[in-house]
């Protein structure tokens, strides 16, 4: 059975019980954060964070986010937690920062893909912390969407990729920030940026001292990645996706452009918004918007390559990638 919270009739407690009764016992339920929806499971029942695996067709390499009510709780699940995790956690959560830490006993080794690492997320979404605090368990949630596809932003793009995998789906409104959240690594000496995200590097050195950032070649240990969205192809419509133009910055007034094309020469658009937070906001909702239209080409005037812009690029480039 699947049911709805919508978000202009506010948070209905009844359903969020529910939402809670469902995941306690095993199934699996979509919701909303301030990134993308995320489909979600007991983080420590291994048997349903299996569920997600085959729900998204993915691949047992790549592991998921696990997402808490607060400080109190990340700390259970973290058999280390730096000076640096109290500073960012106090900056940033609530919020799109997912922090990498040596993980409890506590978490299941399905959901951490074999790491002894956790990535673990307080967002900001009020039907996600009301979900949360719903439940005495932390929820372990990818994106609710086929495994490579394009992050869902509302509950529609998630009925769409998932269907009926999703036990119940709480509908609260378009994501507010619309890319994945920044992941940090707080387990090396120097914290280690794997996924890009509109939490910029700038942001968090300001509170953490001097940052690195993961190449390719470091993504992966004995096969397995260090955080999810570093596969070289991620975020794909099913139309090929083209980035055209220089990348310079965009003049005062004017609007960047998503092209959908039946072909690169000649087609029909529309805009996005010229600052890298809307830009961000409406990426995947354009793509998805795009994709349904079937169209051979998707074709993205190239954006600015200012820092701001910085995981926005990451996300074109891995969806380009074929």
């Amino acid at each position: 059975m699947r049911r709805f919270l919508l978000g202009n009739e506010g948070i209905d407690g009844d359903v969020i019980a529910e939402a809670a009764r469902i995941l306690r016992a095993g199934g699996l339920v979509a919701f909303p954060t301030e990134t993308v929806y995320g489909l979600g499971a007991n983080a420590l029942d291994e048997s349903a964070v299996d569920r997600i695996y085959q729900a998204k067709n993915r691949p047992a390499a790549s592991p998921l986010i696990v997402h808490v009510a607060g400080v109190e709780q990340a700390r259970q699940f973290a058999v280390q937690w730096p000076a640096a995790a109290d500073a960012l956690a106090a900056a940033f959560w609530p919020g799109p920062l997912t922090l990498v830490l040596p993980k409890s006993a506590a978490i299941p080794d399905r959901v951490t893909a074999g790491l002894a690492t956790v990535g673990l997320r307080v967002p900001s979404h009020p039907v996600a912390r009301a979900l949360l605090e719903a439940c005495d368990f932390p929820i372990a949630a990818p994106s609710a969407n086929l495994f490579m596809g394009v992050s869902p932003t509302d509950a529609a793009h998630v009925r769409t990729s998932l269907g009926e995998a999703a036990d119940l789906i709480l509908e609260g409104g378009p994501s507010e920030v619309g890319l994945e959240s920044t992941v940090l690594s707080l387990v090396s000496e120097r914290p280690v940026i794997l996924r890009l995200g509109m939490i910029t590097r700038r942001q968090i050195e300001a509170v953490a001292g001097p940052l690195d950032r993961a190449g390719e070649h470091e993504a992966r240990e004995g096969g397995t990645h260090a955080s999810p969205g570093m596969h070289p192809r991620h975020y794909s419509p099913r139309a090929a996706l083209l980035i055209a133009g220089s990348g310079d910055p965009v003049p005062h007034g004017r609007v960047v452009r998503l092209w959908w094309k039946e072909e690169p020469a000649e087609g029909q658009g529309i805009q996005l918004p010229a600052d890298p937070a809307g830009y961000a906001r409406e990426l995947y909702r354009a793509l998805h918007l795009a994709d349904g239209c079937r169209p051979r080409y998707i074709v993205v005037e190239a954006p600015p390559t200012s820092e701001e812009w910085e995981a926005i690029w990451d996300r074109l480039r891995r969806a380009a990638s074929r």
